[in-house]
């Protein structure tokens, strides 16, 4: 599989993903619902990677849509791993509608465990042998060390 334009939006969506997550993630820690005392929210922060981070699940979901491996074991040219696709849609659906019940404690869990599952636990699928990345990292770019 080469470097398609379709793989670039997908990897740089998906990486800057990875990136900004965590920062999301820890803007909000001191939540009023439940805050440890002497934590400081960063709200604009929070609410800006947050949507930022939105906005690259969403890219990195539907470029996914658009990437075909005929080698793997798959469906039309999609393998296992494109079953994140539903599930991060789903998610965000979930995380959003949530959200705007105010029910900020079931927001932070569907959005924390998408982060773990789709970027996290799938990235490092990704760097498996097999994979494009995979060897990409561990044959070609790693390999001149």
């Amino acid at each position: 599989m080469d470097m398609t334009p379709t793989i670039a939006i997908h990897l740089s969506a998906s990486l800057a993903a990875v990136l900004i997550g965590p920062v999301a993630l820890w803007a909000r820690r001191g939540h009023a619902d439940g805050a440890r005392p002497g934590q400081r929210q960063h709200v604009r922060l929070h609410r800006a990677a947050g949507y930022a981070w939105v906005t690259l699940m969403l890219a990195s979901a539907i470029s996914a849509l658009f990437i075909r491996d005929f080698r793997l074991p798959n469906v039309w040219g999609y393998t296992p791993i494109h079953l994140l696709i539903p599930l991060t849609l789903g998610s965000l659906g979930v995380a959003f509608r949530a959200l705007h019940k105010g029910q900020i404690r079931r927001h932070r869990i569907w959005m924390t465990s998408l982060y773990v599952s789709a970027c996290l636990v799938a990235g490092a699928f990704t760097l498996l042998p097999g994979r494009f990345l995979g060897q990409w990292v561990w044959g070609g770019w790693l390999g001149w060390i």
